[in-house]
């Protein structure tokens, strides 16, 4: 395994080595590989108090004392390169707890609760998909609206320009003025998002379908995340790099539903006390699930699609109440945008703005399709299943080139800055050089730049580069025969392909939707065109459809959405007719480019080592045991133990437990009882903060001083533990965990088989799964990481490292 000294992350910069993570486990100090820092120095030396319980021998990191001695006498300081080994499983990302703890406090809670005040939690569940949906619709709007008015504004300058010196000569003044506004737009974009909030950056789209997995990344669903990512999107779209604004929305929606759910905000430090029943990641990533498929439903019109691409791509965990709950806010979130936009539009009553991109109405007379169609159509999949892949490939080589070069901040802000200059400057040169001349009359181009064309006519290649993407995707769809020059779509599909990959992973807020859909309809046309020139037939004649199908296949083959794509095309289009070969041509994509890569939002969730776990377990995975796969030593507690011992071991670095098995011993002896229950850091952090123990262990305790209350005003950031002062003599005292501990927590025999676990595990929403040996004694322990470490490769089954990042 590679040294690693320090790995580019979603959850953005360095941190202080006394910052703690949400947990309250010492975490994120200076990302280090291979356990190789400070933070692995510290861990490396065991505390071994007397009262420890240590159950099991093994260990998943392997420490090694001498790097440690060394790096510790080393200054810290910045690598020029950072060595990047694909097959590591991340330590720093921590699990959601997706199993409610019924303990005692939670079972009265339960039994309080009469029919109405069920009806009123059920009512509250509604309220908050409402508005999730109103909330998300306005912040479409609001994106929506401000980057036509900046957009318009540059183009109508740029265009201005152009206009002038076309006639007097010196168009290089115009293409640096073009080149500036673009680098100007995007420097200001990248700054925020690498400087404030790095978890902002890119479409969000992998880091959200984390969290529904169960993997909790860091900042990802904060407000100052959401306040960066418009912002951003706005200045990256505005700016004119090869992106759009839908893929960022559903990010949007996703930190909108899970603030609104939560009734309050950390970054405000503000507490409205409404909601607090749903202060728990349970609930949490019920309205998460929602708010991402409002963001679908906002971003292209289709709240059946939302619903569709939070089932597919997003949610882990489903049940039937939870579609309908989702499917009203992705409604709602349509019908806000739908009635703003035309507003603004000036068509109060019409509603005929139902999404951020409309791809118009296909008319069934001028552009249906006939079944000897349907062979063009298969292949075309197979065109973009083999071009998606060669993207996700070339995207690949490019991500690892920036976790091991540019990972500097100023960096990142320079290289999206060039970026940006080279996209303006490419888009120039080749209207520059394109004498594609076509008449004015009865376009729909917003900025025609006439350039070296004759009066009434405009420059096509002008109408693809020198507009928003989402503009130059309607046109390619929707232009009539004759519109494009071959070659200007030819060039065009080359240039805006290998722009698209340079894009995707810059530190700005971007999706990677649009362009997917503008690359495919351009040589999707262009392929239309090649087929009227060999066939003459009229069925042949409109090659808006195949730019139609291009592009499905294009974003089938980098993103390998199938159901949820099929049905947002569907939507976007308003017409059923093309739902089957647009099924075909996804399908094919995906087959196509499975064989060769994975997909693209996949396959940056490999490339930051998070531990994601997949529908099912490796297929060749049965001859391993839960035995083999389980983390060991665990630390245990007793059921009644002294403060001073739990103290220690949540200020033990060495173990990082987040959850610990409670078993029942006597104070005097070492012998292990059988398991009773379990309790999650979390709540042990709880319970010291409010001193909830007895001077004896004799004594019971008179009252119950903690309510589920204390807990959820604690949640999501729970102190840690170095925050909590602990006198000595109050380290004496004992502390009764009967009533706080989960009393049946989920546990395998050691003998069970890999699948099996995974299954459990991945099922349930499953945080700890406890090992146990025939006398129901705890043998170790089941961690997310443990499973997610095993993966099918070409060569089979095969196991990742464990390593601090």
């Amino acid at each position: 395994m590679a040294n690693v000294a320090k790995k580019v992350s979603w959850s953005g910069r360095d941190r202080d080595e006394d910052d703690y993570d949400e947990d309250g486990r010492a975490g994120e100090t200076t990302p280090l590989l291979n356990g190789t820092g400070p933070g692995a120095a510290a861990g490396s030396r065991q505390l071994t108090p007397s009262s420890f319980l240590r159950i099991g021998q093994l260990s998943n990191v392997d420490l090694n004392e001498d790097v440690h001695e060394l790096e510790t006498e080393l200054p810290r300081q910045r690598p020029n390169e950072i060595p990047h080994n694909e097959k590591l499983l991340s330590l720093k990302y921590e699990s959601l707890d997706y199993d409610n703890s019924e303990n005692q406090l939670f079972l009265e809670e339960e039994r309080r609760i009469n029919h109405t005040a069920f009806r009123t939690v059920e009512i509250k569940r509604w309220v908050i998909c409402a508005m999730i949906g109103i909330l998300t619709g306005l912040v479409a709007c609001f994106i929506d609206i401000v980057v036509e008015n900046l957009a318009g504004l540059k183009y109508r300058v740029v265009k201005g320009n152009i206009d002038k010196f076309t006639e007097k000569g010196g168009l290089s003044f115009s293409l640096l003025l073009w080149a500036t506004l673009n680098a100007s737009v995007v420097m200001v974009g990248s700054v925020i998002v690498a400087f404030i909030e790095p978890v902002a950056a890119g479409s969000g789209i992998p880091q959200i379908k984390c969290y529904l997995n169960g993997v909790k990344i860091p900042h990802v669903v904060r407000l100052k995340t959401l306040v960066i990512k418009v912002c951003g999107v706005i200045l990256s779209v505005v700016g004119g790099l090869a992106v759009g604004k839908e893929g960022p929305m559903i990010h949007s929606g996703a930190v909108i539903a899970a603030g609104i759910s939560q009734g309050r905000s950390t970054s405000l430090k503000r507490d409205f006390k409404i909601f607090e029943y749903f202060r728990r990641d349970t609930e949490k990533r019920d309205f998460v699930s929602a708010g991402a498929a409002a963001g679908v439903s906002a971003a292209f019109g289709a709240p059946v699609g939302g619903v569709l691409f939070s089932l597919e791509e997003g949610a882990s965990f489903w049940n039937q109440f939870l579609t309908w709950r989702i499917f009203f806010a992705s409604m709602i979130s349509t019908f806000t945008l739908n009635s703003v936009l035309s507003v603004y539009h000036g068509n109060a009553w019409d509603l005929s703005s139902p999404g951020l991109i409309n791809f118009g109405r296909f008319d069934n007379e001028k552009m249906g399709y006939t079944i000897q169609e349907i062979p063009i159509f298969i292949f075309m999949g197979v065109v973009g299943g083999i071009l998606g892949a060669l993207f996700n490939a070339l995207n690949y080589w490019l991500t690892m080139f920036r976790i091991r070069y540019i990972h500097r901040p100023c960096l990142q802000v320079v290289e999206a800055m060039l970026v940006a200059a080279v996209t303006a400057t490419v888009g120039f040169v080749m209207i520059y050089c394109s004498r594609d001349c076509q008449p004015i009359q009865g376009s729909t181009v917003a900025y025609p730049l006439q350039l070296f064309c004759a009066d009434g006519e405009y420059n096509s290649m002008a109408t693809a580069f020198f507009n928003t993407p989402e503009k130059s995707v309607v046109n390619l769809f929707h232009d009539a025969p004759g519109s494009y020059n071959p070659m200007t779509l030819g060039m065009f599909t080359l240039m805006y392909f290998f722009l698209a990959c340079w894009t995707y992973g810059l530190t700005v807020s971007a999706g990677v939707f649009i362009p997917s859909l503008l690359i495919g309809a351009a040589w999707g046309r262009l392929f239309g065109i090649s087929l009227s020139y060999l066939t003459k037939g009229p069925i042949w004649a409109d090659p808006g459809k195949y730019a139609l199908m291009g592009a499905a296949a294009q974003l089938g083959g980098i993103v390998r959405m199938t159901l949820s794509l099929t049905v947002i095309m569907m939507e976007a289009t308003g017409n059923v007719t093309y739902g089957f070969p647009i099924m075909l041509v996804l399908m094919t994509a995906k087959i196509v480019g499975d064989y060769f890569v994975e997909g693209l939002y996949d396959m940056h969730i490999q490339l930051q080592s998070v531990p994601f776990l997949h529908w099912e377990a490796p297929v060749t995975s049965h001859s391993l045991t839960a035995r083999e796969v389980m983390s060991a030593p665990v630390t245990c507690l007793r059921r009644i133990e002294r403060v001073g011992t739990v103290v220690d071991i949540l200020s033990d670095t060495s173990s990082n437990h987040n959850g610990f098995p409670v078993v029942e011993s006597n104070p005097g002896t070492t012998q292990v009882a059988g398991l009773r229950g379990l309790i999650l850091r979390s709540q042990l952090i709880v319970l010291l903060k409010h001193k909830v123990f007895v001077e004896r262990a004799n004594l019971s305790l008179v009252q119950r001083r903690l309510k589920l209350k204390d807990f959820r005003d604690a949640y999501p950031r729970f102190p840690p533990i170095q925050s909590i002062h602990v006198s000595q003599d109050e380290r004496e005292c004992m502390i009764d965990l009967s009533e706080f501990m989960n009393p049946s927590p989920y546990t395998v025999p050691q003998e069970a088989s890999l699948p099996r676990v995974f299954k459990l595990f991945r099922a349930l929403g499953l945080r700890h799964l406890v090992v146990v040996n025939n006398r129901n004694e705890v043998v170790g322990m089941v961690t997310r990481k443990d499973l997610a470490r095993y993966r099918l490769g070409k060569e089979g089954l095969e196991e990742l490292s464990l390593a601090q990042t």
